[in-house]
């Protein structure tokens, strides 16, 4: 069980930075809020300091070691590590799924660049899927559809986050959108970078992340039904709680260069209550053929940890090693003072 104090520490934590989260999980129940808060405080904390951290790579190196040491059972002593390693005893939470969080986290550390909208899809699968994985195994689903469909929430989520942040990320010199849609648009990265500007080509790549977000919501909304009846209300809502971002910049002519856009808290509220009306309407209305879509190939890997958890999977496969030795390279020329590239 997690330590009142330690689950106070991480409540604090998501109040302060996720509002959206905060207020998608005032509607789930006890037994899963608790555990989620824990999770997400382990998750949003572990990616802030590898977004706005000094050192992106030795922040990284540090969240393995930190990892590593809940799932040897002592974790470091601090709140959200020994919460998350409460988790891990609790939940028989499948490494292999915060390893991908770890890895994607890794990818931010390298600066790794998408070419394809599916390569984007990689990365979303393991920053958000991965943490909607998780949230499944803390409701005790492990159905194989309902995963699929809770991974593709996870991607729509964090494209419409990317979508969002379009300017903000290059004011900071880095890049989500697939750099073969700039390519095809004629725009250098770097330009963009030293003068990010919302022209009617950025626009356009705003809007067709917007696009593919909202065919997974779309998508992912069966799998809800799948969820424990007292469940269902917080997922819809922060479902809506980010689909509202998609559908605030699409009326603004999908220009998230020259603003941030985000929701108040009274369309919050509202969100919520739209939130329990559609918790209760799919609990009477027939299953659509739709969770039985195949999982998208990028969340694949999500579904049959999560769905078998007895599996024997690699702590770590080759290809996240690599990203280490990468990083661990990275993080030796910061400390020497040399210069870094970005990695494409």
């Amino acid at each position: 069980m997690i330590d009142p104090a330690d689950l106070d520490h991480c409540r604090e934590a998501i109040r302060e930075g996720s509002y959206s989260f905060h207020a998608a999980s005032k509607l789930l129940p006890e037994r899963v809020r608790d555990p989620a808060l824990a999770l997400y405080a382990f998750c949003r904390l572990a990616d802030d300091e590898v977004d706005f951290g000094v050192h992106k790579p030795a922040a990284v190196l540090d969240l393995r070691d930190r990892l590593d040491l809940a799932y040897a059972g002592t974790p470091r002593n601090a709140p959200a590590d020994r919460a998350f390693a409460a988790i891990i005893e609790e939940f028989d939470m499948p490494r292999a799924l915060p390893e991908a969080l770890l890895e994607g986290l890794a990818w931010d550390g390298i600066e790794r660049r998408y070419a394809t909208l599916s390569d984007l899809r990689s990365y979303s699968a393991r920053v958000a899927s991965a943490v909607g994985a998780m949230m499944c195994v803390l409701m005790r689903v492990r159905d194989e559809h309902a995963l699929a469909r809770a991974c593709d929430l996870g991607v729509a989520m964090q494209l419409t986050n990317i979508a969002r942040d379009v300017g903000e990320d290059a004011r900071a010199r880095r890049l989500y959108l697939p750099t073969d849609w700039l390519k095809d648009a004629g725009m250098d990265e770097e330009q963009f970078f030293d003068d990010p500007r919302p022209t009617p080509e950025v626009r356009r790549m705003v809007k067709r992340l917007l696009a593919e977000a909202n065919r997974l919501y779309m998508r992912s909304e069966p799998g809800v039904g799948r969820l424990p009846l007292t469940s269902r209300p917080g997922i819809f809502a922060a479902r809506h709680c980010y689909d509202a971002i998609g559908r605030k910049l699409a009326r603004r002519g999908y220009d998230s260069v020259s603003q941030r856009v985000c929701t108040t808290g009274r369309h919050k509220l509202g969100l919520l209550g739209l939130s329990l009306v559609r918790a209760a309407w799919v609990s009477i209305t027939p299953e659509s053929a739709v969770i039985y879509a195949k999982p998208l190939p990028e969340v694949a890997f999500l579904v049959d940890a999560a769905a078998h958890p007895d599996a024997r999977q690699p702590v770590r496969g080759e290809q996240v090693l690599n990203v280490f030795r990468q990083l661990e390279a990275r993080d030796r020329a910061e400390q020497m003072g040399s210069p870094i590239q970005a990695t494409a």
